[in-house]
């Protein structure tokens, strides 16, 4: 017998309740065989006006639950079938069709086409007010949707829908949720490029006291990546007093000497210049959108070196010509002058520029300090990095020679 055959025999049943066991029954021999054309009819007729909402509703959600139990091909082409039929009456099958993109999403996660993913979620009909979901539902599936574009870089969407997470999040949301909206927004700061505020969120998840969120514990490997991407987004952050206290906070964490990148922190902290091969093992570490070029064509990475530089030369001389500060930076005298003069209004260094004469003077006092709290401030942290050097050579001596810690 011919699908539509079967169907319009099924249609000619009186009995409801005979009708949607016979429309199941069809249906689950269809599913059986894998007979994909007989589906596409079958799903065709069953969400067309012709069929009880009640029947039709029952039928498609025992579909919807069986598509992710067939082959992956059979069940995209099944799925984006039924997604495009059900279209114009997605009202009325809201439930079915939630149950539907959510095995679509899953199977393009698992191909790693993750923008495809995140829009088959998208899709997801959250704020229709037909079904009455829990914000709890609804903000995981804004998080899953901003993690699965952050796959592809795709920041601009993803914080649309992280911000959509944000307004439903209190303090009844699940502990585990509220972590993930954590984690995903200052992944989303890190791919739009606000690498302090990005770096200030990592390092407060890098800080967790309570590790137990519902079923998931935090490790402590997940602190040490959270601390890790914290000092990488600070490093990349632009120079100035905010930058400088953040690289102060991460400097002086313990946790910190363990680090691979905790050279360049150090150096960084300590306003010491850098040198290209430093750099390079540094880039090395970075993700893609963390080297992306700006409108001047040079990377994030370039960007954050030369405006360090600059303010360590500030610490080395108390004026020098753009000709000599580009050399010492690897620039042009011109772009050297711009981006002094750039961090000159913007009070991220101090001093004046001498166009005149083609000379940057430096004042490294900030405002209210004298020039002797310049230096004790200086002989302050210079006394501090020996007290932690020995510190942690004694560790290790102890660690490798535990008699003379016992002796001690």
């Amino acid at each position: 017998m011919s699908v539509q055959s079967a169907l319009a025999e099924v249609a000619g049943i009186a009995d409801q309740k005979a009708k949607i066991e016979r429309y199941k029954s069809l249906q689950a021999e269809y599913l059986g065989k894998g007979a994909v054309t007989e589906l596409k009819v079958f799903i065709q007729h069953i969400v067309s006006e012709d069929v009880p909402l009640v029947a039709s509703r029952q039928v498609l959600q025992d579909l919807a639950a069986a598509l992710p139990k067939l082959a992956p091909e059979q069940l995209k082409e099944l799925g984006l079938f039924a997604v495009e039929h059900i279209h114009p009456r997605v009202t009325s099958f809201e439930e079915q069709v939630s149950t539907i993109r959510e095995a679509l999403a899953a199977l393009y996660e698992a191909e790693e086409d993750w923008t495809a993913a995140a829009k088959m979620l998208a899709g997801i009909p959250l704020d229709s007010g037909i079904r009455v979901l829990e914000d709890g539902y609804k903000v995981e599936k804004y998080i899953k949707i901003s993690m699965l574009f952050l796959q592809d870089d795709e920041a601009v969407s993803a914080e649309t829908y992280i911000n959509r997470a944000s307004l439903l999040i209190d303090e009844d949301t699940d502990g585990a949720l509220k972590l993930q909206h954590k984690v995903c927004y200052a992944r989303i700061l890190d791919a739009k490029r606000k690498f302090q505020e990005a770096a200030t969120r990592y390092y407060q998840l890098s800080q967790l006291s309570n590790r137990q969120f519902g079923a998931h514990t935090v490790s402590e490997e997940e602190l040490t990546i959270a601390l890790t991407m914290a000092a990488k987004c600070a490093i990349l952050a632009p120079a100035g007093p905010q930058r400088s206290r953040l690289l102060g906070t991460l400097y002086k964490d313990e946790r910190s000497a363990r680090m691979p990148n905790y050279n360049i922190l150090e150096k960084m902290y300590m306003d010491r210049l850098l040198r290209p091969d430093e750099i390079e093992a540094f880039a090395a570490t970075l993700a893609p959108h963390q080297l992306a070029r700006i409108e001047d064509g040079t990377t994030v990475l370039d960007r954050a070196v030369i405006e360090h530089n600059m303010l360590a030369t500030s610490r080395l001389y108390n004026n020098i010509s753009f000709e000599q500060l580009g050399a010492l930076l690897g620039i042009g005298a011109d772009k050297a002058e711009r981006i002094a003069s750039s961090m000159l209004v913007e009070k991220r260094l101090h001093g004046s520029i001498d166009q005149v004469d083609q000379l940057i003077h430096f004042d490294v006092k900030e405002e209210g300090q004298s020039s002797s709290a310049d230096a004790l401030f200086a002989f302050d942290g210079q006394i501090e990095h020996v007290c932690r050097s020995v510190e942690t050579i004694s560790a290790e001596i102890a660690k490798k020679h535990p008699e003379f810690a016992l002796a001690q």
